[in-house]
């Protein structure tokens, strides 16, 4: 996957991420600027709207975010579909 996403920090400051790896519970994306294991960003993605995520693991410019809340199976298929046609 590749998919640019925006986003905000905890500093509530844009933030764009290309993510690359996607779960119902998580994701793994890129990201320039540099945050700590621990901190929340908030993702907005297609059809789930906001999420807010905690960052797991911050690693060489790629970050392991866990999301507050699963998203439901059903929407991420569908989420799935759109960000692969966003390709």
């Amino acid at each position: 996957m590749h998919y640019r996403a925006k986003a905000f920090g905890p500093d509530a400051q844009p933030l764009a991420l290309v993510i690359v790896n996607m779960s119902a519970m998580g994701l793994m994306a890129r990201c320039e600027t540099h945050y700590q294991a621990g901190d929340r960003i908030t993702i907005s993605l297609p059809i789930v709207g906001a999420i807010v995520a905690h960052i797991r693991w911050s690693l060489g410019g790629r970050i392991g975010c866990e999301l507050d809340r699963p998203i439901d199976l059903a929407d991420y298929y569908v989420l799935l579909a759109v960000m692969l046609r966003a390709r």
